[in-house]
């Protein structure tokens, strides 16, 4: 296991989250980033572009490095990085702990699973989805699991 990095910020306008995609960009110097979205009716899928339909409770930004989620929270959004490698956005706090992670394989949904009545949406070239598991080496619990690509 190696170590990871786990950065929490609340209190997040609409207007925030955007700039926040933005800076995880630049900071993770990825182009290949996957968004999946969270809407009080349905999801977004698997998105290899950001969509141009917002107003999402809850997102996610992966890429091979790391993780962007938001959820709303009172009257905006708070946020959590979950990645590798240290980042550096304002704002957002590193969590206490030593967290160590791992990858491990994941496989994807079955589209005939009613679990998602108005469907399931993959990109066309399907990435190689992986699962990275967030684990305080203190008391060997796994707290997040984050969506992420092989490199």
């Amino acid at each position: 296991m190696t170590q990871g990095y786990v950065y929490h910020r609340q209190f997040v306008t609409v207007e925030d989250i955007n700039n926040i995609i933005d800076a995880v960009h630049k900071t993770c110097n990825l182009s290949e980033n996957y968004y999946f979205l969270r809407y009080y009716h349905k999801v977004s899928g698997i998105c290899a572009e950001l969509p141009e339909e917002r107003g999402e409770i809850e997102g996610q930004m992966f890429n091979g490095i790391c993780e962007l989620r938001w959820k709303k929270y009172q009257a905006g959004y708070e946020a959590l990085i979950l990645s590798k490698n240290q980042v550096e956005i304002a704002g957002f706090d590193a969590l206490s702990g030593e967290w160590k992670i791992c990858d491990r394989n994941a496989f994807w949904h079955d589209i005939n699973e009613t679990k998602f009545p108005k469907g399931f949406i993959f990109p066309e070239q399907q990435p190689e989805i992986k699962q990275r598991y967030f684990q305080d080496s203190t008391t060997a619990t796994v707290h997040f699991v984050a969506l992420t690509v092989k490199n």
